[in-house]
């Protein structure tokens, strides 16, 4: 694909992850905390977070699917891989990469309310693409909030392709 334009550069991105991990490093102290990282397309974002987190961490991963190959959501959230271990009474900081219309955030914090009576739920993305937003969900921390754009790299793709990219582009 050709014709990308370059939205937020890599520096960028590093510098408000060092916001956000300060913000979080605060707020949890040294309480451990259980990152669940949202796959496949905020690995890249979570991995950048969690090594500066100064508290301890375990992680964990899930598999949820709202996007069918297009470049727009489905509107519909299906679980496909989402085993987790016992959560209740432990900090949880779920970890997406963009938020647009919020029904997958809603399904995940959803999911962690009725499963876990979690000592606190924290949500974080990315980007936070408001002019989509469907649902009353906001993040906790977001990094950037983008307009109208469908956007890949930094783990975000188009069909599979460009999660490696080093920085945000627009096509």
């Amino acid at each position: 694909m050709e014709n990308i334009k370059i939205l937020i550069t890599e520096d960028e991105i590093q510098k408000r992850i060092k916001e956000l991990v300060a913000a979080m490093n605060e707020y949890y102290g040294n309480e451990e905390v259980h990152v669940i990282c949202a796959l496949k397309g905020a690995v890249i974002f979570a991995a950048d977070l969690v090594r500066s987190l100064k508290m301890p961490v375990k992680m964990e991963f899930i598999r949820l699917s709202s996007y069918g190959g297009s470049k727009t959501s489905s509107g519909k959230v299906n679980a496909v891989d989402i085993a987790l271990p016992d959560l209740n009474n432990k900090n949880v900081l779920i970890v997406e990469d963009i938020v647009d219309t919020g029904l997958t955030a809603k399904f995940l914090l959803d999911f962690m309310a009725l499963n876990f009576k979690t000592k606190s739920t924290k949500f974080c993305a990315l980007l936070d693409k408001k002019i989509f937003r469907k649902t009353d969900i906001e993040p906790d921390y977001y990094g950037f909030e983008i307009d109208d754009k469908f956007v890949i790299g930094y783990g975000l793709d188009y069909e599979g392709y460009y999660r490696n990219l080093r920085y945000i582009g627009y096509i």
